[in-house]
């Protein structure tokens, strides 16, 4: 597979750097708006650099790219590369609403182009051991799920771009909430139906930077998410209660299961867990577009994550519950 990366940030460098260790791929082109940034990464690659995505498109021979840019970028990038036809591997969120989703997914059907979104979750192996446990009857029926997430959404503490609504798509809800829905909605089984909740914008920044959310699912599972800036420790836990037991997984702690009084551990935290999981995502998606094997990540997921957000913001501007209205939720590989 010939890859194209489009997008150079901190996570185009997880990419490249997947795609190094991904038999049968190479990057033969980057592209970044400043070239000083693209001729960084693509460098060391041997990869053409580009400053106008289309370009690349057009001039790179490209099988597929990888779409790492600001988030309301994602959408016009997606439907210029099914036209060229174009594999595509979109970082998440998917879009910024729901309609440009849809536009996408359109697009490349139309065009028998592939389209994956790209929420890394489903490939680290703290969840992965995790989703292995509940698809395996560890802890029963699963009953509710808690996750709580901290970031940092003060003035200077990530590009400027984070901080408009209009190319954000909203603030720390739709960055790191995002993860947050995607994993609530694979550990639970379904896609959240309605959603109460609060957000708060603190530091002057112009977008909320935490929130709290009642979301509950379409099979019943009641899920909890709270995500706040600036707490005293870094905070990555989510927590599945089951009828039988519990399952904690936290990237620095690993996985734990807890049923009958045994404490079992799944997986021990290492440092090579989120360079592992990048390379398990791009073979994923070699597979997807080769043989057509089912990415782990579906479609109606990756829009339903970011309905929920909206749905997010809805809530707290009405205050009161409100429903998300997403598509039914297909089966979604346990790992």
């Amino acid at each position: 597979m010939r890859l194209g990366l489009i997008g150079a940030g901190a996570v185009g460098v997880l990419h490249a750097r997947a795609a190094q260790e991904v038999e049968g791929v190479s990057v033969v082109a980057v592209c970044a708006r400043e070239r000083a940034e693209a001729a960084e990464l693509a460098g060391p690659l041997g990869a053409g650099v580009h400053t106008d995505y289309r370009e690349l498109l057009a001039v790179a021979g490209v099988d597929a790219v990888v779409v790492s840019t600001p988030h309301a970028l994602h959408t016009q990038m997606v439907l210029d590369a099914a036209a060229a036809g174009v594999h595509v591997l979109v970082e998440k969120p998917m879009a910024t609403t729901e309609q440009d989703c849809d536009a996408m997914v359109t697009a490349c059907s139309e065009a028998g182009v592939r389209l994956a979104v790209g929420h890394i979750q489903h490939f680290l192996p703290d969840k992965v051991a995790a989703a292995a446990a509940i698809a395996a009857g560890e802890i029963g029926d699963v009953l509710l799920v808690h996750d709580y997430r901290s970031t940092d959404y003060r003035a200077g503490s990530r590009p400027g771009w984070f901080f408009d609504p209009a190319v954000a798509g909203g603030g720390a809800v739709m960055n790191i909430g995002g993860h947050c829905i995607d994993r609530m909605s694979w550990l639970a089984g379904s896609l959240p139906d309605e959603v109460r909740a609060h957000t708060w914008s603190r530091f002057g920044v112009g977008v909320e930077t935490d929130a709290v959310a009642t979301l509950t699912m379409a099979n019943g599972v009641v899920a909890s998410l709270t995500i706040t800036s600036t707490t005293p420790r870094h905070l990555d836990e989510i927590v599945v209660v089951g009828e039988h037991g519990t399952v904690v997984a936290d990237p620095r702690v690993g996985t734990v299961l807890r049923r009958d009084g045994d404490v079992r551990v799944l997986h021990e935290p290492s440092s090579d867990d989120i360079p592992v999981a990048f390379r398990h995502q791009l073979e994923a998606f070699v597979r997807h577009v080769d043989d057509g094997a089912t990415f782990p990540v579906s479609l109606e997921l990756g829009r339903s994550v970011v309905a929920t957000v909206r749905a997010i913001y809805r809530s707290a501007s009405a205050g009161h519950q409100v429903r998300v209205e997403s598509p039914e939720m297909d089966p979604v590989p346990a790992a």
